[in-house]
């Protein structure tokens, strides 16, 4: 089992950039493929991007590709999402997940075992 924490989270301004991490603790998080996911306000959670074990396999959703990058870090059980030219309709609650079957992410949210608490992410215009 692991357990996710975000943090990183804050009120930005168009433009600005922000990196959000996700500490895992318990075991093996190397074993783990990881993702990202945000809800906006009044709408369903959708995928942002994931993260195979070693990192290798870093797939993003077409609203994010070229802004966000997805890393990881496994000798500090941490996953990154550094959001860069951030746009009001970026604005979410941002959740991280982990997987422990899969070597490779998913843009399925049923496809993860263990999620984080959510981290808020606001964009002003």
């Amino acid at each position: 089992q692991v357990q996710l924490v975000e943090s990183g989270g804050g009120l930005m301004q168009a433009g600005d950039s922000l990196r959000l991490s996700c500490a895992a603790s318990g075991s093996a998080f190397s074993t783990y493929a990881m993702g990202w996911f945000r809800r906006p306000p009044g709408k369903e959670r959708e995928f942002v991007a994931s993260i195979s074990r070693s990192g290798f396999s870093t797939p993003y959703a077409d609203s994010v590709k070229g802004r966000f990058t997805i890393s990881r870090d496994n000798a500090k059980n941490t996953v990154y999402l550094q959001m860069n030219s951030l746009k009001p309709e970026d604005t979410a609650v941002y959740y991280c997940a982990a997987n422990r079957d899969r070597y490779s992410g998913s843009s399925d949210s049923s496809d993860y075992h263990y999620w984080g608490q959510g981290t808020q992410v606001t964009v002003s215009s």
